[in-house]
């Protein structure tokens, strides 16, 4: 059967992935719309971190990134290519208040936060499916690897084919009504098949290098984004405690916002065996250290829960993914409160970070997701 023609508005990062969704859409018949979007501006991050003057090329051993002058540049070329329009859209305001402010705040709480998370759930498809409506219209799209089904019971999300390049962790804060105008056109697909179409379709993105920096630390060190914005007299970068998980002072750190739980590097030495980053304690500045065994925890404490369906009744079997790259981990809710929830796991994890997403899955169906808020080492 014909597939229904739609016009549909379409992420364009200057990559591999958003070029050949565009181009995949494009070759299905569909009126295809290309947007870019600037979340911050590229050369006064430059600026800020390098104190150089007015050049918005990066320095050398600087990181690019997808939100760079030259993703933008490669998009309009792509776009141009495929022979659609392409719009450049000004979001650095609503990025800076939703990505970099929740950012710093997380670390300034002690926290690991994930930004991609928070700009796929409250700047990139917010903004894009407001856009699309004033552009005409019908649907949104991205490169996104994963990928949404409909049926009588109504739109959900799932994880994509390439399990290895699976993006659906990431998209768990999206509201349904959003899914229901989201085109996934890389969800069936594996990476290498991607690029090959991006060869074949001779796109100048396809052999480009995927960034793996954060988009808005061009140094590639989190610290000097937050010692640009932060207080110096901040709690997050004094000196504190370092201490055992049984209280006992072992010395002292420069800052606890260069710390996060599972953490090994950085503790210096002098200890009996390998030690690890247990807790993080802002209102005493603490950094709480142990063994590997002090890391395993045996339930898990979400918080800003969204479902994408009815909520899994208590003792219902599911997984949980609680890091991005992580295996799923079997685990059932304990307790369902207002936006939280807690969550047992059928085996202890290490290092169940504060700040990270977590999300539940029924096989590879995204049932909802949420932020960890904590852990607890035992439920007996």
């Amino acid at each position: 059967m014909k597939q229904h023609r739609e016009r549909i508005l379409v992420a364009m990062s200057g990559g591999v992935d958003s070029s050949v969704a565009a181009a995949l859409l494009v070759e299905a018949g569909h009126e295809v719309v290309g947007a870019t979007m600037r979340t911050f501006c590229y050369a006064s991050a430059v600026r800020e971190a390098t104190g150089s003057g007015a050049s918005t090329a990066p320095p050398r051993g600087m990181a690019k990134t997808c939100c760079g002058l030259d993703g933008i540049l490669d998009a309009r070329t792509v776009a141009r290519h495929l022979g659609v329009e392409h719009h450049v859209f000004d979001v650095e305001e609503e990025f800076t208040r939703d990505v970099i402010d929740d950012f710093v705040t997380e670390y300034a709480r002690g926290r690991t936060p994930n930004p991609c998370v928070r700009c796929n759930s409250f700047t990139k498809f917010r903004d894009l499916f407001r856009r699309a409506s004033a552009l005409g219209c019908t649907a949104i799209a991205s490169g996104h690897y994963a990928r949404v089904r409909r049926s009588a019971a109504g739109v959900s999300l799932h994880r994509g084919a390439d399990r290895a390049k699976d993006q659906a962790y990431f998209l768990w804060g999206l509201p349904t009504a959003l899914l229901e105008r989201l085109r996934l056109p890389l969800g069936p697909l594996e990476k290498s098949e991607v690029r090959g179409r991006a060869r074949s379709l001779g796109l100048r993105t396809a052999d480009k290098a995927e960034s793996q920096e954060i988009c808005f630390v061009p140094t590639g060190d989190y610290r000097d984004l937050l010692r640009r914005r932060l207080p110096r007299s901040h709690p997050a970068l004094q000196p504190g405690p370092l201490v055992s998980v049984d209280g006992v002072s072992l010395g002292r750190h420069g800052g606890y916002a260069g710390f996060t739980v599972g953490q090994r590097k950085g503790l210096g030495g002098g200890f009996d065996g390998p030690v690890f980053v247990v807790a993080i304690h802002p209102d005493t500045r603490a950094v709480v250290v142990g063994p590997r065994e002090a890391l395993f925890a045996e339930a898990v404490e979400v918080e800003e829960v969204r479902w994408l369906g009815d909520v899994p009744r208590p003792g219902r079997p599911f997984t949980v993914q609680l890091r991005h790259r992580a295996p799923d981990v079997p685990a059932s809710v304990e307790r369902v409160e207002a936006g939280r929830v807690l969550l047992g796991l059928s085996e202890p994890q290490a290092a169940v970070t504060p700040g990270q997403s977590a999300v539940m899955f029924d096989g590879d169906r995204v049932l909802g997701g949420g932020r960890i808020a904590g852990s607890i080492h035992s439920l007996s």
